[in-house]
C-alpha cells in the first residue's frame, strides 16, 4: 500500500463553513483536490479490476435499455476486495459527508462503481432517495471520478436547489423520468461542468441529477459511496424498489429502528 494513499484517505479535509452552507442551499457541492492523483491511480486499478471481474453485462450496446446503456453498475466492492474496502471506508470522505449532512456520524449504505463505457448513453434525470427506505433526508452520495471527466465523457450534472421540491419523487430512473423531469426542471439552474482529477461531488438523496453520454473513446470510471446519518432509522418501504433495497442493503434491519447491520458499518467518527 502506498503511504501517500493511506494519508489521503484518513486525514481530515479542510471543509469550510461556506461549503457546508452551499451544499445545504444547492443540494450538492463539488470539491477540488479531495484525493491525490496517486491515490486515484492506486485504488482505481483495483476498482477497475473488480468491475471487470464482477460485471455481468454482456449484451451489445444496441440491445440494451436506456438504463443499461447508461453505465456498468457493480455494487459493494468493499465486500469483494480488501483494497477496495480501504477506499470505501475512508474516514476523510465519510467525515466530509457527516459535516455536510450535519450529523454526529456517517455509516455506509452501500458502494457502487459506475462505469460509463465508450459510446455509453445518457443517465436520465432522477433522485436516488426514491430507492431508499430511509426515515430522513440525512443521506448523501459521493461521486468520485477515477480520471478527469471532460464534457464529452458525461460529467454528473445537477439541478441546483432541486432537493427542496416535492415533484418527481415518485419517478424511478427511466426514459419517463428524463422526459418528465426535463420539463419540470427546465427553469432550474444547472451545474454540469467537467470534473478535474481529484475533484469529487457530494449530492443529497433528493437532489435531481443526470449525466450526458460518453462520446469519448474510453470508459468514464467512477466510484461512489452512499452515506447515512449514523442514527438513521428505517422507514416503511414506499415502493417495490424500496422493498428490494431493504432486503438487499439493510438485511435484518427493522422498520423504525436505527440502521445497524454488518453491511452498514459506521465509518465516521
Amino acid at each position: 500500500m502506498q503511504p501517500a494513499a493511506v494519508l489521503d484517505l484518513d486525514t481530515p479535509y479542510a471543509l469550510g463553513e461556506e461549503a457546508v452552507l452551499r451544499y445545504r442551499r444547492d443540494g450538492f457541492i463539488k470539491l477540488r483536490e479531495v484525493l491525490s492523483p496517486a491515490t486515484l491511480a492506486y485504488y482505481g486499478t483495483e476498482i477497475s479490476a473488480q468491475v471487470q471481474a464482477l460485471n455481468h453485462q454482456s449484451k451489445p450496446m444496441a440491445e440494451r435499455t436506456t438504463y443499461e446503456k447508461a453505465f456498468l453498475q457493480v455494487m459493494n466492492l468493499w465486500r469483494h476486495s480488501a483494497v477496495a474496502a480501504e477506499f470505501v471506508r475512508s474516514r476523510r470522505l465519510a467525515g466530509i459527508a457527516s459535516a455536510l449532512m450535519g450529523t454526529r456520524g456517517a455509516r455506509l449504505y452501500h458502494d457502487q462503481a459506475l462505469y460509463k463505457e465508450a459510446g455509453g448513453g445518457h443517465t436520465p434525470w432522477h433522485a436516488d432517495q426514491y430507492y431508499w427506505p430511509l426515515a430522513s433526508d440525512h443521506c448523501t452520495t459521493v461521486w468520485i471520478p477515477l480520471q478527469a471527466v471532460p464534457a464529452e465523457m458525461g460529467p454528473l450534472a445537477f439541478a441546483v436547489g432541486s432537493h427542496r421540491v416535492a415533484f418527481g419523487r415518485d419517478l424511478k430512473i427511466s426514459d419517463d423520468s428524463e422526459a418528465a423531469l426535463g420539463r419540470t426542471l427546465k427553469d432550474f439552474p444547472k451545474e454540469e461542468s467537467p470534473f478535474e482529477l481529484g475533484e469529487v461531488s457530494f449530492h443529497a438523496g433528493w437532489t435531481f441529477h443526470r449525466a450526458g453520454p460518453n462520446r469519448s473513446d474510453r470508459p468514464r470510471a467512477v466510484m461512489t459511496m452512499i452515506y447515512l446519518d449514523s442514527e438513521m432509522r428505517v422507514a416503511p418501504p414506499a415502493n417495490a424498489n424500496q422493498e428490494s433495497d431493504l432486503r438487499t442493503w439493510l438485511p435484518g434491519a427493522q422498520i423504525g429502528e436505527i440502521v445497524d447491520t454488518p453491511l452498514n458499518p459506521l465509518l465516521y467518527p
